[in-house]
């Protein structure tokens, strides 16, 4: 209901659990901000910051994109949720536990027990003309080891030989802000050594993996996409994550580029250049993972692990290709990456197949102790894709689709492509589509922004204010004006509308196992050439938002997995978003997904193939 008061308008939404769920209808997102770049983009970034002005032009903002009539003006009933807070959930179908608390080595070995037999006879001679482009797997790498076919290091020459022709191209690719190209021989002889004594440690051992540049990985810095971070915050050990990859065997080629402060999802960074997308050098990789999905999109390493707050994984997955896995909130631990504490942040691996996501999944979740605690978290499971009841769990999988929302793209043909691959899932396996309704998107959206932007300015607030945001891009600097204009009142209301996200999703989930949406409203935007010194484009960043939020915000799993391309060949992704900690279940549908969609994948157009090589 709605009253005046005071000459202006109070609205009060009813309690969460009276609500008509049937009955909601779909609004679609009207953004009103400027796209800036160049001197227009300076004086608007001094307005935002100066303290007459900025209050104003920020007010102003707000309220054209009914922030202010949403999150201060309405009565919400609902109390606050902090964090996720997940009601008990029901095991896992299918699956192998691996246990949190076991040695990653021992982990994986479990996991690859689970994948289909590996067969490598046609992967080494098949003939392009004849079958579909296949990224080179784990499993393929493992096996041209142990075989003899070729070494670690061997693979570290073509892959240094890669890094610098790509960052001498014009325009430059630069998808590592830090290499260092003695360290990597150093790494593959160890491993190269390895396997001559035929004592490789795992499936994992030799494989070339890049960290993105927000996550420590000893001894190189971390500076997040800024110049000065690792002047502040010197790294002294691995990440969590880092170290248990480590354990297996795992190459690392250097710290991925991104976004700066990942706030933003275009990728652009002035600070080290712009990442390009593989698919198409004039496009962005989307999101602050840009430099881990370009990597592995171009064949340099086979997987990377990026960061996810705002669909910094699944974004640039999709746009380059590739597959995306956003992990439970928790399921992974955090220590050791920058944005550690807040509370929709992840870290999760992007990689060139889902196999490949199961056993990396395999090797670096786990959660903090803490978090056990607070989240009580399923087991540690994946799936057992060789099981003889897959196929059956696969038939009783039920998939939500949201129509109204599903078809709110740039491009009917993006939402035409994932209906198309859902329709191969119903027709191959007998999987039911079942319609949902998901009210209150628009203000999850709003609510969502709200979160990151608090937690990640109270985060860099001490730095900001003691005059580093002089050495921030222009692009990072109007974002932390407007979220350090976000107040307490703000933030609270936004974690009560957390309350009433998760109640709408979880009844969703009474009906449907898995959620399907588009990953992106639009495949890879162009990078103007106005852009590369700096751009604000809130309207671009919406459209790659438009269907990612609830992973973040409600801390759902979910994966995007390549299902097609558009007419000018540029990479469509289907997102998947599953029950709270049921990555298993997801990776059993995904790759269900993925093997019905091998023949719509297009080589990139910028591709090395540093295993044939």
């Amino acid at each position: 209901w709605e009253t005046e008061e005071m000459g202006g308008k109070v609205k009060a939404m009813a309690p969460v659990e009276e609500v008509d769920i049937a009955a909601a209808r779909y609004e679609p997102l009207v953004l009103r901000a400027p796209r800036l770049t160049g001197f227009p983009l300076r004086a608007f970034v001094w307005l935002l910051e100066s303290p007459l002005l900025g209050p104003i032009v920020t007010s102003v903002l707000k309220k054209h994109n009914n922030m202010t009539q949403m999150l201060q003006h309405t009565v919400i009933p609902d109390r606050p949720m902090f964090f996720p807070e997940f009601p008990p959930q029901e095991p896992e179908q299918g699956v192998v536990t691996l246990g949190e608390d076991r040695d990653p080595v021992e982990r994986v070995e479990e996991a690859l027990q689970c994948l289909t037999p590996y067969d490598p006879s046609g992967r080494f001679t098949s003939s392009d003309e004849k079958n579909p482009f296949l990224y080179w797997k784990i499993r393929d790498f493992a096996h041209a080891y142990r075989s003899g076919i070729t070494t670690p290091s061997a693979v570290a020459e073509h892959v240094i030989a890669g890094v610098e022709e790509w960052n001498n191209k014009k325009p430059p690719m630069p998808m590592l802000i830090y290499f260092d190209a003695h360290d990597l021989r150093k790494q593959a002889d160890a491993s190269t050594k390895r396997f001559e004594q035929g004592s490789p440690i795992s499936v994992l051992d030799g494989i070339f993996f890049a960290i993105k540049d927000d996550i420590d990985c000893f001894p190189y810095p971390s500076k997040s996409g800024t110049t000065f971070f690792d002047k502040i915050r010197p790294v002294e050990k691995d990440a969590v994550l880092v170290a248990r990859l480590r354990k297996c065997g795992v190459i690392f080629i250097g710290k991925a580029n991104m976004h700066e402060l990942g706030i933003g999802v275009t990728g652009n960074n002035p600070n080290y250049g712009t990442v390009r997308n593989p698919h198409s050098i004039n496009r962005y990789t989307g999101a602050s993972s840009s430099g881990p999905a370009a990597l592995v999109s171009s064949g340099l390493c086979s997987a990377a692990i990026g960061t996810d707050a705002g669909g910094s994984v699944r974004i640039p997955s999709s746009l380059c290709g590739i597959i995306g896995l956003k992990t439970t909130f928790g399921r992974t631990n955090m220590t050791g990456v920058l944005c550690d504490c807040g509370t929709a942040e992840v870290a999760s691996p992007l990689t060139a197949s889902v196999e490949d996501s199961v056993l990396v999944y395999s090797a670096l979740a786990g959660c903090r102790p803490m978090d056990k605690l607070t989240l009580r978290p399923l087991p540690l499971c994946v799936p057992n894709l060789v099981s003889s009841e897959n196929n059956d769990i696969l038939q009783s999988v039920k998939v939500g689709k949201y129509t109204e929302w599903f078809h709110d793209v740039s491009d009917i043909e993006i939402s035409n492509t994932c209906e198309d691959a859902l329709s191969l899932l119903r027709n191959t396996f007998g999987c039911q589509i079942e319609e949902i309704i998901l009210p209150e998107l628009l203000e999850m959206r709003t609510a969502h922004l709200v979160t990151i932007g608090s937690e990640g300015f109270c985060q860099l607030n001490a730095h900001y204010q003691e005059g580093r945001r002089t050495e921030m891009t222009l692009d990072t600097r109007g974002s932390l004006a407007l979220f350090g204009s976000f107040t307490s009142a703000d933030y609270v209301a936004s974690q009560r509308l957390r309350r009433r996200m998760m109640y709408y999703h979880m009844e969703a989930f009474r009906k449907v196992d898995v959620i399907a949406t588009p990953t992106t409203g639009i495949t890879a935007p162009r990078i103007p050439p106005s852009a590369l010194k700096g751009e604000s484009d809130y309207i671009v960043s919406a459209k790659l938002m438009q269907f990612i939020v609830a992973g973040n915000f409600l801390g759902f799993p979910a994966i995007t997995v390549p299902v097609g391309h558009d007419k000018q060949g540029l990479p469509i992704g289907l997102q998947l978003i599953g029950r709270p900690w049921g990555e298993a279940s997801l990776l059993r549908v995904a790759s269900a997904v993925e093997e019905l969609c091998l023949k719509r994948r297009n080589r990139p157009s910028t591709f090395y193939d540093i295993l044939k090589a």
